[in-house]
């Protein structure tokens, strides 16, 4: 058991080791990393009542300036306070989604996966039901049913990303399901539940890190599409989605609302691809 553990620990070192040397990686940990500190700084350095949502029409539509980096909007309010908050829905919204889609999905392929049989068609054949329908599609769907709150929003695209959770744990417990160890713990009397717990998903970490990371990705732009189609979070909240769609009717004459929080979601799904693709490329075999 010592061994195993060492070894868990020891693949998981030289995943970061190599992971660290990926300079677009880095990269993209690091964009990430000041994206989240601004996030949480946001709470700190402004006041929601009285600079997030507050109108201030005297300063409304201003361009950028040293008094506000990023401008006004319609309302007076300061653009980049308003993206750093934002940030706080987007990136929380997002997070909330992939880690019930992750914990949902790898129980649901672990089970599909270790038992085979009847389990493993009924998970399965239900995974290609819902991964039919677009996660987007499927988004409108729920939240025009049950309406737009963060909490709606959040169990839409959960369940848009269970089916890819549970079909990257299932591939990923085939591959685990038949070595040694494994046959030893079942030969020791082992319950199925703790031999998935104990030994085969802390085997499946690679696998699901990469698909939480570019799923995070995907959750942040449909939590913006949403937004930006009025169908998600509504403004004065200061969602990057919502701020792009309240700046469609100055994209001419005022670009600037509509550029810093695009750049806004650019630069998280970006840093969230480099980092994806890092670890893709850190978890890789052929990468020893």
């Amino acid at each position: 058991m010592n061994k195993r553990n060492h070894k868990r620990h020891s693949q998981a070192y030289q995943i970061w080791e190599r992971f660290s040397r990926n300079p677009s990686a880095m990269l993209g940990l690091a964009i990430f990393i000041v994206i989240v500190l601004l996030a949480v700084a946001s709470g700190f350095l402004f006041d929601y009542d009285t600079v997030i949502i507050k109108q201030n029409f005297a300063e409304r539509l201003q361009a950028p300036s040293l008094a506000h980096i990023c401008g006004t909007d319609d309302y007076g309010r300061d653009v980049f306070a308003r993206i750093m908050y934002g940030a706080r829905y987007s990136l929380g919204i997002s997070f909330t989604a992939v880690l019930a889609a992750l914990l949902f999905g790898t129980v649901l392929g672990s089970i599909a996966g270790f038992y085979g049989g009847w389990a493993d068609m009924l998970i399965m054949r239900a995974t290609d039901v819902l991964m039919a329908i677009p996660q987007i599609l499927m988004a409108i769907i729920i939240v025009s049913v049950a309406g737009s709150s963060a909490g709606i929003i959040a169990f839409a695209l959960t369940l848009a990303q269970i089916p890819k959770f549970t079909r990257v744990a299932c591939s990923a417990v085939l591959r685990v399901a038949d070595m040694e160890y494994i046959e030893s713990a079942r030969a020791l009397g082992e319950p199925g539940p703790m031999i998935i717990v104990k030994h085969i998903i802390p085997n499946c970490f690679a696998p699901l890190l990469i698909q939480t990371t570019l799923s995070v990705a995907t959750a942040i732009l449909s939590v913006s599409g949403l937004s930006y189609l009025g169908m998600g979070i509504e403004t004065p909240i200061p969602e990057w989605g919502a701020m792009l769609s309240a700046a469609r009717p100055y994209i001419n004459s005022k670009s600037y609302l509509s550029i810093f929080p695009g750049v806004a979601v650019m630069l998280t799904i970006l840093a969230l691809n480099l980092m994806g693709d890092g670890f893709r490329d850190a978890a890789d075999p052929k990468q020893k």
